[in-house]
C-alpha cells in the first residue's frame, strides 16, 4: 500500500485581496471601490487584487486556488461612526458548514463563503488559506443608490494604506499594523 499523497502545496506567500459589495447599495460598494483604488498602486507580484462584487460563489472557488493569505474588503456594520475602519482576523476554527443558508450565488455574504470553504476544501482536495483577514468599513447607508457617503469615501485611501501595511507585515522583518476601532481616514 502506498503512503497517502501529500495535499497540494500552495505557492508560498500568494495573497488575494478581494473587494466585496454591491455598488448599487451606497456604502456597500466600499470593498469594490477600495480594490479599484488598490489596483492603481504598484502591488508585489505575489498579490492579486480582484473586484468580486456580489459574486460570492466565485469568491469561494477563487479562494481554493491556493492562496496563503486572503484579505476580504467589505462594508462592515459594527455600530461605530461611519468611515471607521476595522481589521478582523477570521478564525477558521469557528467556520463550519453554513447551516440553513440558501446558497444563492449573488447573495452569499463573506461569512457564508468562509463557512462554505471547509466543505469545498473537503470535496475538492483544496486547502483553505493560512490566514484570512477582513478590512471593513462602517457604512453610513446601504440603501439603494450609487456612490459612497462622504465618510466612507474618505476612508478608502486610508483602507488602501492599511492593506499595503498588512501586505508588508506578511514579509519577513515587518510587524503587523495596529488598527483600532475609530481609526479612519484623516
Amino acid at each position: 500500500m502506498s503512503p497517502p499523497a501529500d495535499p497540494p502545496r500552495r505557492e508560498s506567500g500568494k495573497v488575494l485581496v478581494a473587494g466585496i459589495g454591491n455598488i448599487f447599495l451606497g456604502d456597500d460598494g466600499f470593498g469594490v471601490e477600495t480594490v479599484r483604488a488598490l489596483t492603481g498602486r504598484q502591488l508585489p507580484p505575489h498579490v492579486e487584487a480582484v473586484d468580486i462584487g456580489v459574486r460570492g460563489v466565485h469568491l469561494a472557488y477563487q479562494v481554493l486556488d491556493g492562496y496563503d493569505t486572503v484579505i476580504l474588503v467589505d462594508a462592515t456594520a459594527r455600530g461605530e461612526r461611519p468611515g471607521t475602519l476595522y481589521v478582523i482576523e477570521h478564525d477558521s476554527a469557528d467556520a463550519g458548514e453554513p447551516h440553513g443558508v440558501a446558497l444563492d450565488g449573488h447573495r452569499m455574504t463573506p461569512d457564508t463563503v468562509l463557512a462554505l470553504l471547509g466543505t469545498l476544501c473537503a470535496t475538492t482536495g483544496g486547502q483553505p488559506p493560512r490566514r484570512t483577514l477582513i478590512v471593513g468599513c462602517e457604512p453610513a447607508s446601504v440603501e439603494e443608490g450609487i456612490g459612497l457617503s462622504p465618510p466612507v469615501s474618505a476612508a478608502v485611501p486610508e483602507a488602501v494604506r492599511l492593506i499595503e501595511e498588512l501586505l508588508r507585515a506578511d514579509e519577513p522583518g515587518e510587524s503587523a499594523p495596529r488598527a483600532t476601532v475609530g481609526e479612519a481616514a484623516k
